[in-house]
């Protein structure tokens, strides 16, 4: 294993490779968040919003969203394992499989998902066939994911992607905002429909969400729990918010149907837009790596002797082959349905680190009263945010609430995890004084 791309397993990150202070976060989460999809995703918001409306729906979910995985990252970075080793604590060592799985599923998806963003993004720049920007992209993402995030970060992020991404975006958010009527479209009514506001701030919750399964992957290899979760919060948020919003002005203000049109748009904006977009899309394979890397760390919590560079050349064999079965446009909805799961899985993580159950090798082999909270949280969330295919959302669409899944479910999973640990805690006290 190099020490300047450790290929590290499910085991806590020893100092040695703990090179990570809130600079090293704050750079790493940036440059995740500084992302086409998350581009493309701000233009889900408008028109069923006003821009005033959409706006603030980014502003309300990106700090409870961002403030969750800057959370997640400071357990990540105490622990110093993976995220999904870090949920046998609460829900056990067998118990964390399923999360586990849900998770691998949702890395796949997303590697998908980012490799056809690039593809889009290519294709658009440089006609010819589809298939050979999905393979080059896939290409690329799986190369950084071999390197490991310690090498990501000090070889990558910082000697060229961040700025060279961050001169992109300056110039993108000028070409978005120099010739339209700004005071016209504040002032122009939303058209109704989906999203409705707190939807909206379920979207914009569900992009940081996504990252929660993934952050302690990153963050283990932190100094220091406090700088991961500044690094983390901050870093991510203020990209995070940028980009959504772009997203959402650059559709009203160039007047497009939908939103994979917003490449196109750009690549015809003029050489500048055309360079942007071509820089952002070379960068844009950092998202993919992430992804990949991910998977294969989170299946060494299932498979833990299978080495983890086999695993980052199968999962990403698999997006690969995804790529060319699934549209761009069937995103929306999977942003949502991520959120149902993790959120509310979330909440259970963190009610049980405060109570106290942090060693995730001293954990039994299930606990279901802690999964029983989860599962709880989920259903909550689907009842009052109906996401995913369309005969689950006609089966749960039982009622239309104006509230929106996020915060409720992560507060009943949170709620739930606490009532069901506290009693037994006090029986268990209860019999050792009975024995003194």
């Amino acid at each position: 294993m190099s020490e300047r791309t450790p290929s590290w397993g499910i085991e806590p990150v020893p100092e040695r490779l703990r090179r990570f202070g809130a600079l090293d976060n704050a750079m790493l989460w940036s440059s995740l968040g500084l992302s086409l999809l998350v581009l493309v995703a701000g233009t889900v918001l408008v028109p069923a919003l006003s821009l005033r409306a959409a706006l603030l729906a980014i502003v309300v979910g990106g700090i409870f969203g961002n403030v969750l995985l800057g959370l997640a990252a400071l357990l990540g970075a105490e622990a110093r394992v993976p995220a999904m080793v870090l949920l046998r604590a609460p829900l056990g060592r067998a118990g964390s499989w399923l999360p586990t799985a849900l998770n691998v599923l949702q890395n796949v998806g997303w590697t998908v998902f980012e490799v056809l963003v690039i593809a889009t993004a290519a294709h658009a720049l440089v006609q010819g066939p589809m298939w050979v920007w999905k393979l080059v992209a896939a290409g690329a993402a799986t190369a950084l994911a071999l390197v490991g995030p310690i090498g990501f970060v000090r070889e990558w992020v910082r000697r060229f992607a961040l700025w060279v991404v961050l001169a992109s975006l300056a110039y993108l958010t000028w070409w978005a905002l120099h010739d339209a009527n700004l005071s016209a479209l504040w002032s122009r009514p939303g058209k109704g429909g989906f999203p409705t506001f707190w939807q909206g701030v379920d979207l914009m919750i569900a992009m940081p969400v996504s990252w929660l399964p993934l952050a302690a992957d990153y963050t283990r290899f932190s100094r220091r729990g406090r700088s991961a979760f500044w690094g983390t919060t901050v870093g991510y948020f203020i990209p995070n918010v940028w980009l959504y919003a772009l997203g959402a002005i650059l559709l009203l203000t160039r007047g497009l149907s939908d939103a994979p049109s917003v490449l196109t748009a750009i690549a015809a904006g003029g050489a500048a837009a055309a360079i942007a977009l071509l820089a952002l899309g070379v960068d844009e394979t950092k998202e993919p790596f992430a992804n990949i890397y991910s998977a294969a760390v989170s299946l060494q919590n299932v498979l833990p002797r299978v080495p983890q560079r086999a695993l980052i050349v199968i999962v990403a064999a698999v997006a690969t082959a995804g790529t060319f079965v699934i549209d761009l446009v069937q995103y929306a909805s999977f942003l949502l349905l991520l959120g149902s799961f993790f959120v509310p899985l979330f909440g259970v993580l963190l009610a049980q680190w405060l109570v106290g159950a942090r060693d995730p090798f001293a954990a039994r082999e299930v606990r279901a009263g802690q999964i029983l909270a989860w599962l709880a949280g989920f259903g909550l969330y689907q009842w009052l945010s109906p996401s995913g295919p369309g005969w689950w959302t006609r089966l749960v669409d039982v009622t239309h609430p104006a509230i929106g899944g996020s915060l409720p479910s992560f507060a009943a999973a949170f709620l739930l995890s606490i009532a069901l640990t506290l009693p037994a805690r006090a029986a268990a006290r209860r019999h050792r004084a009975s024995l003194a």
